[in-house]
């Protein structure tokens, strides 16, 4: 049994809202177990800053998008966003990836995602981030675009962009397992440009104090590039394949569920498109969702009344089902929107990848 039955759960667990005497013991528990992860993440890192563990040279460029936190913070999206900038600037990029979660045989859910959004486009998933970037070279890709690469220091890149989630920027404030990060937030100084998604979502002074927040986690020293973004609603896209416009579901009624690191950020986007949500479930990030799952979300939906039932790309991919009951499934399609210029971001990422005489 577990005590971190969903990710809202444990979300306010770690931020404190959950009070009581199991809370508190569970995040004390939690933060005994986060030490020794911590004390591991801060020992590699040094080890890589100190050059004792060696990074490997693609023969191809390499841009990492990565995150400071565990899931949720809307890098497939922004992958997208920079295949189709290269792709439009004439290069052959690939997108290399760990493959999380994946079944054997099958894509990973990110890699199934992309493969939708970028019909085209090399998709590698390979534990060993360095032989990816060398089979997507051999595949003739001219550039790498590295899937949540932060932390996977072992293949060295050309430029490193991190994405932080405006509405959950620093993982509650704690390392795994007790919070978010995957590392200390003074792992942000290795970052070129930091990406604040969802930026939309909270006003122009509270994005400022995020901005102040990674310059001082930066040790003072502003990223090369902060870009502010937001994720619009795109369309309706069904497992078939059929896309409707997004303002098909104004006033709809709305039965919605997902499995992804921050289900909360999904129930604001069906807010903000203006749907009558009668119901809403979340599950784990990547959950494999079970003949007993649909079934059950099939009768909860009916019995909701909902005209339609509504999920996140990611977890359409997973189910391939378009009727899992009486009430139609399908997802909403989320593109990454720059908020302001994006002048400097697109020079960067030109420079990364045209660059002469880039170290390889």
């Amino acid at each position: 049994m577990s005590i971190l039955p969903d990710p809202e759960s444990f979300k306010r667990l770690a931020d404190g809202t959950a009070v009581g005497m199991g809370p508190a013991i569970a995040r004390a528990v939690l933060a005994a177990l986060a030490m020794p992860y911590a004390a591991a993440a801060a020992a590699r890192n040094r080890l890589y800053d100190g050059g004792i563990f060696r990074q490997h040279h693609a023969r191809i460029p390499v841009i990492s998008v990565g995150n400071l936190t565990a899931g949720g913070t809307g890098k497939t999206p922004l992958v997208a966003w920079i295949a189709r900038r290269l792709r439009s600037l004439g290069r052959c990029p690939a997108i290399v990836s760990r493959g999380y979660a994946a079944r054997p045989g099958e894509p990973s859910d990110e890699a199934a995602e992309l493969a939708l959004l970028l019909p085209g486009i090399v998709h590698i998933a390979d534990r060993n981030r360095v032989v990816g970037a060398e089979a997507a070279a051999i595949r003739g890709a001219d550039a790498v675009v590295l899937d949540d690469g932060f932390q996977h220091r072992r293949l060295h890149r050309d430029l490193d962009l991190v994405a932080i989630d405006a509405s959950d920027p620093f993982g509650c404030g704690h390392i795994l397992p007790r919070g978010f990060l995957r590392e200390s937030v003074r792992g942000l100084s290795r970052a070129d440009a930091i990406i604040l998604t969802r930026a939309s979502q909270i006003d122009q002074a509270a994005r400022g104090e995020i901005r102040e927040a990674v310059n001082r986690a930066r040790g003072g020293h502003p990223p090369q590039v902060w870009l502010e973004t937001e994720h619009r609603p795109v369309a309706v896209r069904s497992a078939g394949g059929v896309t409707e416009p997004i303002e098909v579901l104004r006033g709809q009624r709305v039965a919605a569920f997902c499995g992804i690191g921050n289900p909360s950020a999904f129930r604001r986007t069906l807010a903000d498109i203006g749907v009558d949500l009668v119901g809403f479930r979340s599950f784990p990030d990547h959950h494999p969702y079970s003949c007993q799952d649909v079934d059950t979300l099939a009768r909860w939906a009916a019995s909701t009344g909902a005209d339609r039932m509504l999920t996140t790309l990611k977890d359409l991919v997973r189910m391939r089902l378009e009727h899992p009951g009486s009430v139609p499934l399908a997802a909403i399609e989320v593109a990454l929107e720059p908020l302001g210029s994006v002048e400097e971001f697109e020079h960067l990422l030109d420079e990364a990848v045209f660059a002469e005489g880039v170290s390889r």
